[in-house]
């Protein structure tokens, strides 16, 4: 039961560092465990995986290419 968890936040890590590339998802798990360890010191450690969701969602929202994505070409 605890695969489901960790392929989620496999997956929010390659989402938050480009999809594409394979250093983006390197850097978007150590944002990942960071964003992770500073939430356990301010708020539950049960909510954890709630902050990592909603931390997905707002860079999702903010930056839809990714922390190292570039911006699509615009025209033909």
């Amino acid at each position: 039961e605890m695969g489901l968890l960790l392929t989620l936040k496999g997956f929010t890590a390659a989402i938050i560092g480009t999809l594409g590339n394979p250093f983006g998802a390197v850097v978007g798990g150590l944002m990942l465990g960071l964003v992770e360890a500073l939430a356990i010191v301010f708020v539950s450690s049960g909510y954890k995986d709630v902050i990592a969701m909603v931390f997905l969602i707002l860079i999702m929202i903010a930056i839809p290419n990714g922390i190292l994505g570039r911006k699509g070409r615009a025209g033909g």
